[in-house]
Order: C-alpha cells, then sequence, then structure tokens
C-alpha cells in the first residue's frame, strides 16, 4: 500500500513539472513547424497532387462507338418474309466507329497538362514565403517586448530605490519630498507597461502557435539570440529578383503554360483519322453483309478553324500580359527593396551611436548623480532626471531595433530569402 501511495506521489510530481515546462524553441524550429504543418502547404500539395493525378488520362483516345438496329427494311413487314425463291428485305446491323487521336496533339495535351501543377508549386512558395516572414515578425516583435521587460525590471529597482531612501531621509529631515511621488507615479507606470507588453507577448505566442498549425494555448518561449542581416553586397535588379521569388516564377510558368495551351489549339487543327465498320445480318435468306470506312476529321477549315485560331491569337495577347505584370512587379520590388535598405543601413548607424556613445554616456550620469545623492550632493530630483532620461533613451533604443527588424523581415520577405 505504502509502495502505491509513493508511485502515485512520484506520478503526480512529473505530471506536475512537465505541465508547468515550456517548451523553449528557436526561429528555425518554428519555421520548420511552419513548412510541414500550416494547412495552406497541406492545401496547395492536395492541389497539385489532384493536377498530377489529371495528368495522368492526358493520352487518353476518344471512346469507341458501338451502335446495333435495323439497316435498309422496309415498313411492311410481309416484304421481310421469303416468297418462293426471292429473298426477304431488310437487315439488322452491328455498328463500330473508333477515332484515332493525332500523336501530335496527345503530346502537345500530355505537356500542358503535366506543366500545370508546376504553377501551383511555386504559388505555394509564396504563400509560404508570406507565412514565415509573418512568424520571423512575430518572433522578432517578442524579444523586443523581453527586452523592454528587463529594462522595466531595472527601472523597478532603481525606483525602488528612489522611494526608500527618499521615505528615510525626509524622516530625518534631510530631503525634500517633491521628487518623491514622481517616482511613485512612475513605478506605477512601469507596472502599468509591464502588463501591457507581457499581453503583447501572450498575443505574438497565440499567433506563432496558430501559424504553426498548433493549439493557440500551447505554452512555450523562445531563443532570445538574433542577428541583423547584411544586405550591402546585393543587387536588386531582375535577374536576382527572378531567381529567388515564387511569384516571379510562377508568373513565368503562367507564361509557358499559356505558350503549351496555343501548341494544344494548334494541334487541335490538325485532321483526325478514324475507321468504322458495320456488318448486317439480312432477313430470310439475305446474304450477310459488312461495310468498312476509313474516315478523316478535317478541323483545318475555315468554317470549323474559327474558334482555334481565335484562341491562339487570344493566348498570345495573354501571355504578353503576363509578361507586363511581371516587368511591373520587378520594378516594384527592386524600388521597394533599395529603399529598405537605405532605411535599414542607417538605423544600424543609430543603433551603434546609441550602445557605443548615447546610452553609455547616460548611465554613467546617472551612476555619477547615484553616488552623488548617496553622498548628499545631489537631491533626489536630479537623481529622478537623469534616470528618466536614460530610461527614455533605452527604450528609444529598442524602438529603434524594433524598426530595424521590422525593415530586416521586410526585405528577406520582398528578396523571399531561403
Amino acid at each position: 500500500m505504502l509502495k502505491n501511495k509513493k508511485t502515485l506521489l512520484l506520478f503526480a510530481i512529473i505530471v506536475s513539472y512537465t505541465s508547468g515546462y515550456a517548451q523553449n524553441l528557436s526561429l528555425n524550429q518554428i519555421l520548420d513547424s511552419i513548412k510541414n504543418s500550416h494547412p495552406i502547404v497541406k492545401m496547395y500539395e492536395n492541389e497539385i497532387r489532384s493536377m498530377d493525378e489529371a495528368a495522368k488520362g492526358a493520352r487518353s483516345w476518344m471512346p469507341p462507338q458501338i451502335g446495333v438496329g435495323q439497316f435498309m427494311t422496309p415498313y411492311n413487314t410481309k416484304l421481310w418474309q421469303r416468297e418462293g425463291d426471292a429473298p426477304g428485305m431488310g437487315n439488322v446491323m452491328i455498328s463500330g466507329e473508333q477515332m484515332f487521336p493525332n500523336k501530335k496533339k496527345l503530346d502537345a495535351d500530355e505537356k500542358y497538362m503535366k506543366a500545370m501543377s508546376g504553377v501551383e508549386k511555386e504559388k505555394k512558395n509564396a504563400s509560404l514565403n508570406e507565412l514565415i516572414n509573418d512568424a520571423k515578425q512575430y518572433y522578432f516583435e517578442w524579444i523586443i517586448l523581453k527586452k523592454k521587460l528587463l529594462i522595466l525590471k531595472e527601472n523597478q529597482n532603481i525606483l525602488d530605490f528612489m522611494i526608500k531612501s527618499a521615505e528615510l531621509r525626509y524622516k530625518n529631515g534631510l530631503d525634500k519630498i517633491s521628487a518623491y511621488y514622481k517616482a511613485k507615479a512612475a513605478i506605477g507606470e512601469v507596472k502599468n507597461m509591464q502588463l501591457m507588453f507581457e499581453n503583447e507577448i501572450k498575443d505574438r505566442k497565440i499567433r506563432l502557435n496558430a501559424l504553426m498549425g498548433r493549439n493557440a494555448n500551447i505554452n512555450f518561449e523562445i531563443d532570445t539570440t538574433y542577428s541583423l542581416s547584411d544586405f550591402s553586397n546585393l543587387v536588386f535588379d531582375s535577374t536576382f529578383l527572378n531567381s529567388q521569388r515564387s511569384d516571379l516564377k510562377s508568373i513565368d510558368r503562367e507564361i509557358s503554360l499559356t505558350h503549351l495551351k496555343q501548341e494544344t489549339e494548334k494541334a487541335a487543327l490538325r485532321p483526325q483519322l478514324g475507321i468504322r465498320y458495320d456488318n448486317m445480318f439480312g432477313f430470310a435468306g439475305q446474304p450477310f453483309q459488312y461495310t468498312i470506312m476509313g474516315m478523316i476529321k478535317i478541323p483545318m477549315a475555315r468554317w470549323s478553324a474559327k474558334m482555334s485560331r481565335a484562341n491562339i491569337e487570344s493566348l498570345e495577347w495573354k501571355a504578353k500580359s503576363y509578361q507586363s505584370q511581371k516587368e511591373m512587379m520587378v520594378n516594384e520590388y527592386s524600388g521597394m527593396a533599395y529603399g529598405m535598405r537605405n532605411e535599414f543601413d542607417l538605423k544600424k548607424k543609430q543603433l551603434k551611436l546609441y550602445a557605443d556613445e548615447i546610452i553609455p554616456a547616460l548611465r554613467n550620469n546617472y551612476k555619477t548623480m547615484q553616488l552623488g545623492y548617496e553622498q548628499n550632493t545631489e537631491e533626489l530630483f536630479m537623481l529622478y532626471d537623469a534616470w528618466e532620461t536614460l530610461n527614455m533613451k533605452q527604450l528609444e533604443y529598442t524602438e529603434l531595433l524594433n524598426e530595424a527588424l521590422k525593415i530586416q523581415v521586410t526585405l528577406e520577405r520582398i528578396i523571399e530569402k531561403k
């Protein structure tokens, strides 16, 4: 009995530990989960499979036609019967017909149908690029929020020191109370911002869970390491963008598909051969008879070729439309990428300035004021002002970093970084 109780207790401890454990995920793990589990990936894969399966029937022939019935049979049924040496009139006919497709038409149809799924593959990659970069954005925003929470925690400790020190000095008649209430209000504001940032982290967690195709309430943490990319050596011209972006590759495939469709329309103008065989069973002494005929369809005749020729011309203009759309998109992406890179380089320079000069100087200023306050050479309101300036610049730095990471994600979205 005691052994069973120990086993149950151990089991309860393990369950409570594992239920409270938060998995730590890196950015790459999140992105891999999206690639494998998001419904849009499965949707496109099913659509691609559907098209590939349909393409297997591209070389099908027209179905054979079989008929049975009376042939050249008089309405007067008395004439069906033999009269003396004269055989009866009328026949029962069985007929079969088969058209043979033109080989070049079958080849054109097969190439066209096999190429159809290629467009969907590139569309899948383009949709996946959007999902991946949405995930990167939420991930980096989470990192920034955690950095802000660390700053707020440090601020809370500083403000607690100010408040306790001011209360002690005021009791001993060594200091004025004027800056005390400002510090009390500031600590309330810090707590309010903590609540806001923690709620925003929950929001990012829910969004990332949704992108990974998981329950929105699954708890996990993220690896807070990050790096700012270097785009300085990239040339955002048509060659580079065409090699990177799936939506541009999709348009190329649409153009290719349009030309293949033209080939099917041209092949439809080629003649088709066929054969027809009829066998007649005569009434009352009539001999068995047969008919065998070769047939040819002539779709290139002027009155029957209008639709195919119109489709060929229409598809030519459609291909040109796709090409113009692609050129427009390349120009737009190129301009956006160059503009974003210029702004990104500016943010990196500003971040270096804040990290190397502004924040260290303000931190030293605060430490000097704190030392002076402890030695009774500075007043509380001067220490508070030094802290307030340092706090403002630290939060400005995190906002600059947030903007830089947003630009980085936008650039990676544009160039579809693999």
